[in-house]
């Protein structure tokens, strides 16, 4: 009985160890199967040259954790700078034409002294940052009194230059009773100019390399020769347009108005003082009328008289004269049978 347990006990150790020699043997031969059934992996850059859009990519490992900061001090010095402060991306400043006018309170025989004051200031700081635009003055009845000025100053000087003239105004008996500031942003025009006149290179470049390398027909040559001049017009007229614009925005307008009194607003003596002026007006006029009738009317008038008078003398002579009258009755024909 005992041998025969071991015996068993033998046979089924046996059968054990068979059993996982074979699941090994099996378990190789997969793994060997699929190794072989696998196609090799391309590489990332041969497919993206093929334009391979569903070949596999590497994943590329993840980043490292950035270092801790060596010191407290440099940690509060990054936080202390904003995140744009260390951006390249450049920063257009806007373009804006600003227009100054002053206006002055002055007495009469002072104004034009005043006018030409502020006009020696302006050419005393050279033509590159003053010009005098024009300068006109008058006089009107009474005490009244006007005269403005008005030049291109350099917009960095504009303001200081304005209180310059409103101090030399005050020490000439003046008061400055008017000021304003206006301003018209050309920043979107200025760029839109500008892009504009690159496009029109650009297109103008084009256009001379293919008459460069006569490419093409003849009619599409000439249609770009035409296309080179017009081309180049356009470019004249926006270099202008963008030099003048940046002249505005370099040279800022400055009115100077003075004015002393006020305009008659009228009375009992300007309707007569008007009449009184007007009276060499009438008898200009009146003159005129008189050569008019003495010289065209009055002999027409005479030339149809003697007319008139000459073809009645003509009828009365030919007996005629009395032709149109009725026959004078008889002493028959006054009274009844």
């Amino acid at each position: 009985m005992k041998r025969s347990y071991l015996l068993t006990g033998v046979f089924a150790v046996a059968l054990t160890s068979c059993g996982e020699a074979g699941s090994d043997q099996a378990v190789s031969e997969n793994v060997t199967s699929m190794d072989i059934a696998e196609p090799p992996q391309p590489e990332y850059g041969y497919s993206q040259a093929m334009g391979e859009s569903s070949s596999p990519r590497a994943v590329s490992p993840p980043p490292p954790p950035p270092a801790p900061p060596a010191s407290g001090s440099s940690q509060a010095g990054s936080m202390d700078i904003p995140p744009s402060a260390g951006s390249s991306v450049p920063v257009g400043m806007p373009q804006v034409a600003y227009s100054y006018a002053f206006g002055f309170r002055v007495p009469a025989a002072l104004i034009r002294p005043m006018q030409e004051k502020h006009a020696d200031m302006c050419e005393a700081k050279g033509p590159q940052a003053c010009r005098i635009v024009s300068m006109n003055s008058g006089e009107n009845e009474g005490d009244y009194a006007y005269g403005s000025l008005q030049v291109a100053i350099a917009s960095g000087e504009a303001r200081t230059f304005g209180k310059a003239l409103t101090a030399t105004s005050e020490g000439m008996k003046g008061e400055l009773v008017s000021s304003s500031i206006e301003g018209e942003d050309l920043s979107k025009r200025i760029v839109d100019t500008e892009a504009r006149l690159r496009a029109r290179t650009v297109l103008r470049d084009r256009l001379m390399e293919v008459l460069r390398n006569r490419t093409g027909t003849v009619a599409e040559l000439v249609e770009a020769e035409r296309g080179v001049a017009q081309v180049n017009e356009e470019i004249d007229q926006a270099r202008s347009w963008l030099n003048e614009m940046r002249g505005r925005v370099a040279y800022s307008t400055m009115t100077l108005e003075y004015e002393a009194g006020k305009p008659s607003e009228g009375g009992f003596v300007d309707p007569i003082r008007d009449a009184w002026g007007s009276l060499a007006t009438i008898f200009g006029n009146l003159i005129a009328i008189l050569m008019v009738v003495g010289l065209v009317i009055l002999p027409i008038g005479l030339l149809v008289w003697g007319a008139i008078r000459l073809f009645k003398r003509i009828d009365f002579f030919s007996g005629g004269g009395n032709s149109w009258m009725p026959p004078k009755a008889g002493p028959e024909d006054s009274g009844p049978d």
